[in-house]
């Protein structure tokens, strides 16, 4: 009743409003029993076709990739986007304007000239014999080489340098003879031997002969044909120069040589030797003589006991007394420090290595070295040399009295007048000396003259 009595213009819009809401109930009904047979579109369809539209778009940016790659150089060049930058390349970003930019490294510079090329490899086409085969070849090829090498090495060389043959043959008629060192020295020992050489020719033929015997061989070679023999002989020369210069030989021949040592010893050597040194002779010629007394002495007890049958310490005492003999005098201090010490060290090594007999050990213990020391006054001797003014010389000094302070230690107690010598001496020294004495327990006082 209340729909019949709207007019019917109004009752229009309400039919076909309750029009649209029926058709779309039925539709909502008919779609979620089937949603399949009424879509629009097939889902599944749809996203193949979607994936497959992806994959393509991937495809063709990636061609396009591979198209357009990135080559540098050693300049700095800017990247468009989109481009490939080979590995190992430098990028960096330009802050001015934004793009990036690549070069190559330092290092890739030889890499870039493969750029574009490709290299292929089929690794069928060897086979293993092949690779055998063809390293034995390559070995075969290495080794001509290095005979073509070694052949023109040896072409080279004799191009540059000539067959001994040839240079003596060349020598010979140039009246020049290669000779050896033993030949030299025969030739030196004639020199001097013979009587008709003039001085200066026989002191020239032993400075010459000195050189060639610092070798151990060559002063070796010298006994084999007597030359040995003949130097010492030039000890007993009225000349004070053929004296000198023959002891210089022989100081160098003995020097740690006891093969040497012991046909000098046999020669007679240290009776001439201790002679000249007992005689009035020249400074020079002394020095010499003592020097080659040392090089005999060192290292060979035989000769040291028979030093001491002879008189040795008594002569080397009436040396140091001489006036203007100071040099020689810290010499001789030297060389009894160096047997006094030898000995010890000889006596040591025997206790640690327990040998209670070797021959050698036995022919030191026959050297009675500090008994005569301290009978022949050495003690005093050395304590009076402490007013030496050189530095070095009161060091040597002391050193000794420091390896004779168990044989001299009475004589440095009771006896000591003689420091008073010593007072010339810088105070710092005497303190030195007093201390280093004291050291061994000794009460050692300075007395002032008056």
């Amino acid at each position: 009743m209340a729909l019949q009595s709207l007019p019917s213009s109004r009752m229009a819009p309400l039919a076909i409003l309750l029009g649209l809401l029926m058709a779309a109930c039925f539709t909502f009904c008919l779609s979620h029993q089937n949603p399949k047979e009424f879509a629009l579109t097939n889902p599944e369809k749809s996203s193949t076709k979607e994936t497959e539209r992806k994959e393509t778009k991937a495809e063709e940016e990636l061609d396009a990739e591979v198209l357009e790659v990135f080559y540098p150089t050693h300049e700095w060049q800017a990247l468009r986007p989109g481009q490939a930058v080979p590995a190992g390349s430098h990028v960096r970003l330009n802050l001015q304007t934004g793009e990036r930019e690549a070069k190559l490294q330092s290092e890739d510079k030889f890499r870039n000239n493969l750029k574009g090329k490709r290299l292929d490899i089929n690794t069928n086409t060897y086979t293993s014999q092949d690779l055998k085969s063809a390293l034995a070849k390559f070995k075969e090829g290495a080794e001509m080489e290095s005979s073509k090498e070694d052949k023109a090495r040896q072409a080279e060389v004799k191009r540059l340098f000539r067959p001994i043959e040839e240079l003596k043959k060349d020598f010979d008629e140039l009246n020049v003879v290669i000779e050896t060192d033993m030949q030299i020295m025969v030739r030196l020992i004639n020199k001097f031997n013979s009587s008709s050489s003039s001085l200066e020719e026989k002191i020239a033929a032993l400075f010459d002969l000195e050189y060639y015997v610092h070798q151990m061989d060559n002063a070796q070679d010298l006994l084999s044909f007597g030359g040995l023999q003949v130097v010492i002989n030039g000890l007993n020369s009225t000349e004070p120069l053929v004296k000198e210069y023959a002891a210089f030989v022989l100081g160098a021949a003995f020097s740690s040589n006891p093969k040497v040592q012991v046909e000098a010893i046999e020669g007679g050597a240290l009776q001439k030797l201790l002679v000249i040194l007992a005689t009035e002779q020249p400074l020079t010629a002394k020095k010499k003589v003592l020097f080659a007394l040392c090089s005999l002495l060192r290292h060979f007890p035989y000769a040291q006991r028979q030093f001491l049958k002879l008189g040795g310490l008594q002569v080397l005492r009436s040396l140091v007394q001489e006036k203007g003999t100071e040099v020689l005098a810290v010499r001789v201090v030297t060389l009894l420090y160096d047997l006094v010490t030898e000995k010890m060290f000889a006596e040591e090594e025997a206790e640690l290595t327990q040998e209670t007999s070797p021959e050698k050990l036995q022919q030191y213990r026959q050297v009675h070295l500090l008994p005569g020391l301290r009978e022949q006054g050495w003690c005093e001797i050395t304590a009076h040399l402490l007013a030496l003014p050189e530095h070095d010389a009161r060091e040597k000094v002391l050193q000794t009295l420091g390896v004779l302070l168990a044989t001299c230690r009475d004589h440095y107690r009771l006896d000591w007048d003689a420091a008073s010598e010593a007072e010339e001496c810088q105070r710092g020294w005497a303190l030195q000396a007093g201390g280093y004495l004291g050291s061994a327990g000794l009460a050692i006082k300075w007395k002032p003259e008056g």
